[in-house]
């Protein structure tokens, strides 16, 4: 069977149900939690090749969440804790990884700096930067504040060259802003100049939303020859995003389009902004079961890396835990079999199917004006029916520990102040969501959900 496309022959998920474990070890999974795995070694990252013959690293660092000194959101420079920064980047290239992934809009603005501080202590040839024109605000629409904001990258990473160079949210505010920010100002006329003059190696972009925008870039592959294209892939997206989503598209059509073209794909989200890397009970088993030694995470890694047009799959590594475990995803990586794709297709489409809230912790909804903590409140959510803690039956024998566990973990977890009933639905987060998440609606079946524990006293 051809895995380039899945499991699509097998017919969906009662075709696969029979054979989902076939072919697995077995094993204990709680082997998994005691298992000497091993020196991570320095010398078997798999590598891709990029549009001009350059050799990227399959797992890629993405620098959207760089550590801070007090574990929150970052406000300044001084903010992020560059000395562990500087740590996760020299483990990271000293273990194969090179290519680094950052924005004028991460980490409130300070990632850029942070990234270029930690790479300009190795040398320049050893590492890919890439970046993005993050005009999203339209009082950066014009030529002078988009080149002004090009500029400043350049200086922040300290380097006179990107190696990748992105228009950065395609498809977020459809073909008006295609056109507002790209296309009528002038903006990808410069790019291209500048990437024939030498200062931008690859150009590409990445796309959320809407997928005319997508596709009418696509159609003028001839006239730009785009260097690469950045989407979100991972084995839920493949064929349910709409279902995680309505307004995102198929990864399996996205890839497709690339493929045709021979136009290298990079990955954000294999994850899911971390949903995937715990999923509910029976779907962790099956997987412990495979791969005992294998976090649930790597799964998602190795589908994104199993397809061949895949260049590099993005991870916003914050700890040195999570550096460690892709990286023995990558090195060695090895691709899934056809049976190992038929049991995450079953659990892909189960997943679609729980209640789950679309969020990928991407940051791009704060600051709320109104100081509410919008991505931890739908991770704490969302990890707690995962590990089945949701519970609105009153009835049912467990309802008490489950309501106990849920508000105690609550309480820990987001501060009182920043929970989902100070939420007014002002909206201003909505506009800002690439998932395009109706984010007060979330935020208030939150409150009603929590409000219902809170007044079940017995």
């Amino acid at each position: 069977m051809n895995r380039r496309h899945f499991i699509t022959t097998l017919g969906g998920a009662a075709a696969v149900t029979g054979i989902a474990l076939d072919g697995c070890s077995r094993q204990d999974p709680k082997a998994a939690d005691t298992a000497a795995l091993g020196e991570i070694p320095t010398d078997k990252m798999e590598y891709r090749a990029g549009m001009h013959g350059e050799k990227v690293s399959l797992l890629g660092y993405g620098c959207m969440r760089w550590p801070t000194k007090t574990g929150g959101d970052a406000k300044s420079t001084n903010d992020i804790d560059q000395e562990a920064v500087n740590e996760l980047v020299d483990f990271a290239m000293a273990h194969g990884v090179n290519y680094f992934d950052t924005s004028p809009a991460y980490c409130k603005g300070f990632s850029e700096e942070s990234t270029g501080i930690a790479l300009a202590r190795h040398a320049r040839e050893h590492y890919y930067i890439a970046t993005k024109l993050s005009n999203f605000d339209p009082s950066t629409w014009s030529f002078e504040a988009s080149k002004a904001m090009y500029e400043r990258s350049m200086q922040r990473l300290r380097t006179d060259y990107f190696d990748f160079y992105l228009l950065h949210g395609i498809g977020m505010g459809g073909m008006e802003n295609l056109h507002g920010r790209y296309l009528d100002n002038g903006v990808l006329d410069f790019l291209l100049a500048e990437r024939t003059a030498g200062r931008i190696r690859n150009l590409g972009f990445s796309y959320h939303g809407d997928i005319t925008c997508f596709d009418y870039l696509l159609s003028l592959h001839d006239k730009y020859h785009w260097d690469f294209v950045q989407i979100q892939m991972n084995y839920v997206d493949w064929h349910y995003a709409k279902e995680v989503n309505q307004r995102n598209t198929n990864a399996e059509y996205l890839y497709g389009e690339l493929d045709k073209r021979g136009i290298p794909a990079v990955i954000m989200e294999p994850i899911l902004g971390g949903r995937l890397a715990s999923l509910n009970e029976g779907a962790n088993m099956r997987l412990k079961q495979c791969e005992p030694q294998r976090s649930v995470a790597s799964w998602s890694f190795r589908f994104c890396g199993t397809y061949p047009r895949v260049m590099t799959i993005l991870s916003g590594m914050t700890y040195m835990e999570h550096l460690h475990d892709n990286l023995r995803s990558f090195a060695p990586f090895v691709p899934l079999q056809d049976n190992e794709l038929a049991m995450l297709e079953t659990i892909a489409h189960e997943f679609v199917h729980y209640p789950l809230v679309p969020c990928t912790a991407c940051q791009y909804c704060m600051p709320c004006p109104y100081g509410l903590d919008i991505p931890g409140t739908f991770k704490h959510y969302n990890r707690c029916l995962n590990e089945g803690r949701v519970n609105d039956n009153p009835e049912s024998e467990d309802y008490r520990r489950l309501r106990r566990q849920y508000l105690d973990s609550y309480s820990r977890e987001v501060a009182r102040e920043r929970q989902a009933d100070h939420c007014i639905g002002c909206g201003q987060c909505k506009i800002h969501c690439p998932q395009h998440i109706d984010i007060p609606a979330q935020m208030l079946r939150i409150d009603r959900f929590v409000e219902s524990l809170r007044n079940n006293v017995e």
